[in-house]
């Protein structure tokens, strides 16, 4: 029999046949926010579109897209602020050009910074391996020199990959990357320089795919989230599982949309003493130790 096409980077395995395990605390569901802060290049079109097929320059989304960066994104600060809940900023290095006052704010509360490429303008998918991994090298330098440290795990703009992503992010020191939405656990990948994990990223409730793909109202991706989660939550009675919440300024720091969000994210917190809330990166160093998720061989 004919065999397809395959990446090789995992095995197929079920959900319900796997070693079990807890996250700290005795917790079953860990939970994190993924929040998307970019830059676009102006006159350019690869990016969301609030009314599409615009020509160039198009003033209409490029500004649309900004409105996340000067509002929505400190307007989200205050709100994580009140709630007390951790974030994991996925960001452009272009932001730290752009926008450096938004980055430090985000720094200073202790917040995770994930490799996101340099800009939503571009995909590294479609470059040669050398651009690619040239790509991802001044990207890290970028996000290292701001931070001190270099970070842990990526998200290619557009979950944008080539052949060759999993082995160039491995080459460049990434331990995670958020680009697999496969799976609601962990799960170990091959790469050609070692083991890289795949942290569950959401394509679901995530506010593209949901507000600008979909269409869906405000308050339809709150309850959306709300019912993810408190699915979730009775599922990992069975098995310890992730659940991301993928988001961006410019859609759910408009201020209808901040208004829902906010409503579920107080739900969420109200079960603070159930779940592990926590940062992408955290879960990769407790995953790092944790013998009962299988590193491939």
């Amino acid at each position: 029999m004919t065999k397809l096409t395959t990446h090789g980077r995992y095995d197929y395995s079920a959900i319900t046949n796997r070693p079990d395990y807890s996250w700290p605390g005795g917790k079953r569901l860990a939970l994190y926010i993924g929040l998307n802060l970019e830059h676009f290049a102006f006159g350019e079109r690869l990016g969301a579109e609030l009314a599409p097929g615009g020509p160039q320059p198009d003033i209409l989304n490029y500004a649309w897209r900004d409105y996340g960066n000067r509002v929505g994104a400190w307007r989200m600060r205050d709100m994580f602020d009140a709630l007390d809940m951790p974030v994991s900023v996925l960001a452009n290095s272009a932001m730290y050009d752009y926008a450096p006052d938004l980055m430090a704010a985000y720094s200073a509360r202790g917040d995770e910074v994930v490799g996101h490429g340099r800009t939503n303008a571009e995909r590294q998918s479609v470059l040669p391996e050398a651009d690619e991994a040239n790509l991802i090298a001044e990207a890290t330098e970028v996000l290292t020199q701001a931070n001190g440290t270099p970070p842990k795990g990526w998200l290619s703009p557009w979950i944008a990959e080539s052949h060759a992503t999993p082995d160039l992010l491995k080459a460049a020191g990434y331990g995670y990357t958020l680009n697999w939405a496969m799976d609601d656990q962990p799960v170990w990948m091959r790469t050609k320089h070692g083991p890289l994990l795949s942290i569950p990223y959401p394509q679901e409730a995530n506010d593209i795919p949901s507000i600008v793909a979909r269409k869906d109202g405000a308050q339809a991706f709150a309850d959306m989230v709300r019912d993810n989660f408190d699915e979730m939550l009775e599922q990992s009675v069975h098995q310890p599982l992730v659940m991301g919440i993928a988001l961006h300024p410019y859609l759910v720091g408009q201020p209808f949309r901040l208004r829902a969000l906010r409503g579920v994210l107080q739900h969420i917190c109200s079960h603070r003493d159930d779940i592990w809330l926590t940062q992408a990166g955290d879960i990769f160093d407790y995953c790092l130790s944790c013998d009962a998720i299988p590193k491939p061989d």
